[in-house]
């Protein structure tokens, strides 16, 4: 990547600095943004290609729109990094995704220019038609990926749109992408569509004309739309799926062409009713190395700028990723068991099921972004007698709680979900801390819901989880590395609702679940705690809390999510049921929403390190 001297950037802090150029400097001024993305992330991880992609429309929207008073909404802020440095960030954009620093995704609560929280995928068609309804005099735009577009709350909000009053603009960024290849029928519709080019000049160009002629008002804008729907299906023998819901559709337009851009968002800006603007683009846009293999380059790590090559640590002899050991094992056992299937929302490759999908195409299933149906895609498979593995990370498991209890707990459908990056996750934050599943899944009835202690245990749940007669069975671990450098071991069950003492003591008994339990057995050396691995939290093992309770005055339970509901809530519960009365402390994620930072940062803040634990511990 050739080197940049800045001197547009350079001059920029808010977009106002921004509108004050010429239309020519904006191909040079994203050449220069482009450049301080790629050389800021070399250095500090984070977001790459997905920012890269849309730097022509970043600068065009904030060179068109009246920002902050307009509104953009974006989908999933991994694309968001230009508008960070184009709107006051620039300076401290060294800290993003650091503890204190820049947030890991646009918020509301950081800076004014941020419309609305984006963490979590297809939220920005709904935030910004609420927007749009709530003052019409301001102009708001929602920039939604292909990716995103694939999940249910997209369309419920462009069913929405068409049927409610409202000038809003949504912008279609099409890069056949979300982290890996986009999948299913939005995908093909987009990539079949067949626009005429020559038609859809000629209809831009009248739509603004009728338009600045008053022609496009509320009364008679649906009808005009009818109109030229039918026109343009007899032309192109295609019904456009948007126009179908009345709104009017633009495009497909080349994503990074920026003065066309410009050109084309301020004639839109003036029209009225709902619109899409349709956009190419591609993920990794204008740096070769992103370009080539944009799954990578989504969140590639450190890298050198100038020649692309990853900067991976020596990771020689240290213990393989939890999903790692996920994804291998799944193959393991899909081999021994044909019934078994894989099923993940647009995560193959960061849940490992890549590895099973490769071995096995036909019994694998990237479903998109869509929770809720991959959970009940899998409950109708579980049905007619196969065995779904569902993997979904935790945080995004949250959006399919109605379809874990309707559509799998009830019919207690053998479901296994594999609730991946479970607990503190690090620099991605309170969007993606799996802070909530232990709480959220434990009153309903009919799950086995468990945690692994390491590798060998996850390897040994899973084939526990897919034995005859188990049911719904959710197995939850964290992202990341291990502790066992040689995780193979034999596959063998382990009888369900059963823990394990893994150190015996005196006074005080420390109860953990899933792998923090490593850092509690770190914590009660030098101790006379006894440490029990309770395994399951439910079924609990109730032979393990007799003993507790009849032995211990004081308990110390841990866990890696919020201490609000969880391991510690039902130790509480179950002693008072009992008729113990022993002290229960509680140690957990605080009820409050935790930031971004490295997880033992973030561990050391919230009290979960190895120091807190032995504080709590010896506390009388």
């Amino acid at each position: 990547m050739e080197d940049s001297k800045q001197e547009l950037l350079s001059n920029i802090t808010f977009p106002e600095d921004l509108r004050k150029l010429k239309v020519d400097q904006l191909p040079q001024l994203c050449d220069e943004l482009r450049h301080d993305i790629v050389q800021e992330l070399s250095v500090n991880p984070g977001h790459l290609a997905s920012s890269l992609g849309v730097v022509e429309l970043t600068v065009a929207l904030h060179y068109v729109y009246n920002t902050p008073e307009d509104r953009i909404v974006w989908d999933v802020g991994h694309q968001a990094y230009g508008h960070k440095i184009l709107t006051g960030r620039r300076e401290r954009f060294n800290t993003n995704r650091k503890l204190h620093g820049i947030r890991p995704f646009p918020s509301p609560e950081e800076s004014e220019y941020d419309s609305f929280i984006c963490g979590h995928a297809s939220n920005s068609i709904s935030a910004a038609l609420g927007m749009a309804v709530a003052d019409r005099k301001r102009k708001v735009v929602a920039v939604i990926g292909d990716g995103a577009m694939s999940g249910g709350l997209a369309f419920e909000g462009l069913n929405n749109v068409s049927s409610s009053p409202n000038d809003m603009l949504i912008i279609l960024n099409d890069n056949n992408m979300s982290i890996d290849l986009s999948v299913g029928g939005m995908k093909q519709y987009l990539l079949g569509m067949n626009t005429n080019e020559t038609y859809n000049a000629l209809r831009f160009k009248a739509s603004h004309w009728l338009s600045s002629k008053g022609l496009l008002k509320e009364d008679r804008r649906k009808g005009l739309i009818r109109l030229t729907n039918a026109i343009k299906s007899a032309i192109s023998h295609q019904q456009n799926i948007f126009e179908g819901m009345n709104i009017r559709y633009f495009g497909p337009f080349d994503g990074h062409n920026v003065k066309e851009l410009v050109r084309i968002l301020r004639q839109l800006r003036s029209m009225n009713g709902p619109k899409l603007l349709h956009l190419h683009t591609k993920k990794g846009h204008g740096y070769a190395p992103a370009e080539a293999y944009t799954p990578i380059w989504h969140a590639p790590g450190k890298f050198d700028p100038e020649t692309g090559e990853l900067l991976k640590g020596d990771t020689k002899g240290q213990p393989a990723k939890f999903q790692e050991v996920f994804g291998h094992t799944l193959l393991e056992l899909a081999e021994q068991n044909p019934r078994i299937v894989g099923v993940t929302p647009a995560m193959p490759t960061g849940c490992s099921m890549n590895i099973m999908m490769q071995a096995m195409p036909g019994r694998t299933f990237d479903v998109g972004i869509a929770e809720g149906h991959a959970v009940t895609f899998s409950a109708g498979m579980a049905k007619d007698g196969l065995q779904p593995f569902c993997n979904i990370y935790s945080a995004f498991a949250q959006r399919a709680y109605d379809n874990i209890i309707h559509d799998v707990a009830i019919l207690r459908l053998p479901v296994v979900l594999c609730l991946d990056r479970a607990g503190l996750v690090g620099e991605d934050g309170p969007t993606h801390h799996g802070a909530f599943d232990l709480a959220f899944l434990r009153p309903i009835p009919n799950l086995t819901i468990c945690s692994p202690l390491n590798e060998h245990e996850l390897r040994r749940l899973m084939y526990t989880a897919q034995l005859p007669d188990m049911g719904p069975f959710v197995i939850r671990y964290p992202r990341g590395g291990g502790v066992l450098k040689d995780w193979r071991c034999p596959l063998e069950p382990i009888e369900v609702g059963t823990g394990q003492k893994l150190r015996d003591g005196e006074e005080v008994a420390v109860l953990s679940i899933g792998p923090i339990g490593n850092d509690v057995a770190r914590a009660v050396e030098g101790t006379k705690a006894a440490h029990y691995d309770m395994r399951f939290l439910k079924p609990l093992d109730e032979n393990i809390l007799h003993e507790v309770g009849r032995k211990f005055r004081k308990i110390v339970t841990v866990e890696n999510g919020v201490r609000n509901g969880g391991l510690g809530s039902a130790v509480l519960e179950w002693m008072n049921d009992h008729g113990y009365q022993p002290q229960v402390v509680r140690l957990g994620l605080p009820d409050n929403f935790v930031e971004h930072g490295t997880v033992a940062e973030l561990q050391k803040i919230i009290g979960l390190d190895v120091e807190s634990i032995k504080r709590a511990i010896l506390a009388p």
